[in-house]
């Protein structure tokens, strides 16, 4: 291959030119391996430093609850003892009033359970220290149950959730979403598989990522979750693969269109999703078990694991969902979905509303 030099007399050096570089697949790959080497050293040295500085907050909350330090010195002496940490280390964060508080609640809030916590694995507290600290801070403020908070704890690192993510998912109730959508994954799938299969559902899915006008039907909801499918995906949770929308699959000659298939990679089985604006309906059971079949009969390899079915429809009555669950072999779930502001516009009055109210007033 012709190399290409340019004399850089500002520096009184040949380089390689930018052209060459890129087009040169052995250095782009070389140069891509460096990348990520650096990456995962960067991580590494911010795990390092994120665990050293928690194993500090630890002790310092622990010796601040077992002495007891407001009672032996008086109320005011977490401010006293802020002041003299800033003073002593003029160059280091996380010494203010508020965060020594936080590391004493922090404290408070574990120690009482080494037994939930040995099973999220590890030693106690070393465990604890998997996560960010403001990442605790939003844990341990806004949830009251340690269940919860463990909960949110395991889900920000199987999904590496950011702050606020983890604020989102704390904000949508996701400790009750998760597992929650109504399957019959009980009759229909073999144990352990029936378990992970209802982990990965919740109930309900929220699209507030998403701006929707007034009127909208499945073809305008399908294409804004496409086209925001990061986000769905995250919304979807840990181990789901997006394949594709409108996937064509012939049947007797006939060709039936997919709303949306996913690849779920610990289950190892596609998942038919199918979008309802509306109410659910008892036919559509049917419809999504026959898509089911379609998947598992002209796409499953032979090492993977039987197709799921996911209906996400705006509203559902359990009994009905229940009963039109009998009789199908296909494993699958219903769940409702949330838009953004959707409470807020249930509870804003319409404009007939409002005339009645102002006719009222004017009557008094």
């Amino acid at each position: 291959m012709k190399t290409t030099k340019i004399y850089d007399k500002m520096k009184n050096k040949l380089i390689l030119s930018k052209e060459f570089l890129s087009e040169n697949d052995e250095y782009v790959l070389w140069l891509d391996h460096i990348k990520q080497l650096y990456r995962i050293s960067q991580i590494k040295a911010s795990l390092k430093v994120n665990r050293e500085l928690l194993g500090f907050y630890w002790q310092l909350g622990k010796e601040m609850a077992e002495r007891k330090i407001e009672e032996v010195w008086g109320s005011g002496v977490v401010e006293r003892l802020s002041i003299d940490l800033k003073n002593a280390f003029p160059m280091s964060k996380g010494f203010s009033t508020t965060n020594l508080w936080y590391i004493k609640k922090w404290y408070l809030f574990y120690c009482q359970c080494d037994v939930k916590l040995h099973q999220l694995g590890g030693e106690i507290p070393e465990v604890l220290f998997s996560i960010p600290w403001k990442h605790h801070c939003v844990i341990i403020t806004k949830c009251k149950k340690i269940d919860d908070a463990l909960f949110y704890f395991k889900q920000t690192i199987d999904n590496n959730w950011s702050r606020s993510e983890l604020e989102k998912s704390i904000l949508n109730n996701e400790c009750l979403a998760k597992g929650n959508a109504l399957t019959n994954f009980d009759d229909t799938l073999a144990f352990p598989r029936q378990k992970l299969a209802q982990e990965i559902l919740k109930d309900p899915y929220h699209f507030d990522f998403l701006s929707m006008r007034e009127e909208y039907d499945e073809r305008d909801l399908e294409l804004a979750l496409s086209r925001n499918i990061e986000r769905f995906l995250l919304e979807l949770g840990k181990g789901f693969a997006f394949v594709g929308r409108q996937i064509e699959l012939r049947v007797a000659g006939t060709s039936y269109y997919l709303d949306m298939l996913f690849y779920h990679i610990r289950l190892k089985s596609y998942v038919v999703v199918e979008l309802k604006t509306n109410d659910f309906k008892p036919e559509y059971v049917g419809k999504l078990n026959f898509y089911i079949n379609a998947v598992d009969n002209v796409l499953k390899k032979e090492d993977d694991n039987s197709t799921i079915g996911l209906l996400i429809c705006q509203g559902k009555d359990d009994t009905r969902v229940k009963w039109s669950f009998k009789g199908i072999e296909t494993p699958m779930g219903i769940a409702e979905y949330r838009l953004k502001n959707e409470d807020c516009k249930m509870s804003l009055p319409t404009i007939e509303e409002m005339e009645t109210e102002l006719f009222k007033k004017k009557g008094s």
